[in-house]
């Protein structure tokens, strides 16, 4: 894989879908549907998805690419691809709240290695650059040319007074007497894919998430995260998340700053 282009392209494409998104977002109403497993999905998501889609198969038409809007027709047995989830957070989007993200990701070998995470209704722009290592650029977010890139790194925690962030729409009593095993000194929450990238620049130490997650809601993340020193681990033995599975469907997981003295389930 040529990195430095898969960062430029993932970037602009990123963008490109932002713009679309904010374009409906801005709209005085758009229609909200059920898809088969009742989740909602708007104009938005369909939109973003095309104009990633398109752009990712002239780029990269040799890489499988698995999108959360067609991933019924994926093959299930692939290691090495693509992952996008155009609008993760779309209860997010739907209710205005302005957490929903871009959300793209390269995955070798079941790992994801690149990534980009957008949150355009925040202004915020998180992604892996041509090293591996994870930055975040500011700025007017230029398609053509990147802005300031600075570098980010996971903080090193302390375990009688963690940063916990949990997730806005999908907190459950599990996941709080989960979170209730930690000396917490701050909690906040957030939604789609940015409690990674909170970890990924040191807001925050911990996301558990016990809940049904796809790939495509975390693969991007996971990659921001992991440029920036974290790790994503599975909930039941804390081994790495893995990618690649049967459905796209991810185990229950934490995310978090190494140095934070993991819980058992």
């Amino acid at each position: 894989m040529d990195y430095v282009k898969l960062t430029a392209v993932m970037r602009d494409l990123a963008l490109r879908a932002g713009d679309k998104i904010m374009e409906i977002y801005a709209a005085d109403d758009f229609d909200v549907r059920s898809k088969s497993d009742d989740s909602p999905v708007t104009a938005a998501d369909e939109a973003a998805d095309a104009i990633i889609s398109a752009g990712l198969r002239a780029a990269f038409p040799d890489v499988p690419l698995v999108t959360e809007e067609q991933s019924a027709s994926h093959a299930q047995e692939v290691s090495t691809f693509l992952i996008v989830d155009p609008l993760d957070g779309t209860k997010e989007f739907i209710k205005r709240r302005g957490d929903f993200t871009v959300n793209i990701a390269y995955v070798v070998d079941g790992q994801p290695v690149r990534g980009v995470v957008y949150a355009p209704a925040k202004g915020r722009l998180f992604y892996t650059d041509e090293t591996g290592m994870s930055v975040e650029e500011t700025g007017q977010f230029d398609k053509s040319i990147a802005g300031p890139r600075k570098p980010i790194k996971v903080s090193t925690p302390d375990n009688a007074a963690l940063l916990v962030v949990a997730s806005k729409s999908h907190r459950d009593a599990a996941t709080d007497t989960y979170i209730s095993k930690y000396a917490i000194k701050d909690m906040k929450s957030a939604g789609s894919s940015l409690k990674f990238c909170l970890i990924a620049t040191g807001e925050a130490d911990l996301y558990p998430r016990l809940g049904r997650t796809m790939e495509w809601d975390t693969a991007a993340g996971h990659a921001v995260l992991t440029g920036a020193g974290g790790r994503v681990v599975r909930f039941d033995d804390h081994s790495d998340l893995t990618y690649g599975k049967p459905i796209f469907e991810n185990p229950f997981f934490i995310a978090y700053a190494p140095g934070v003295a993991l819980e058992k389930a």
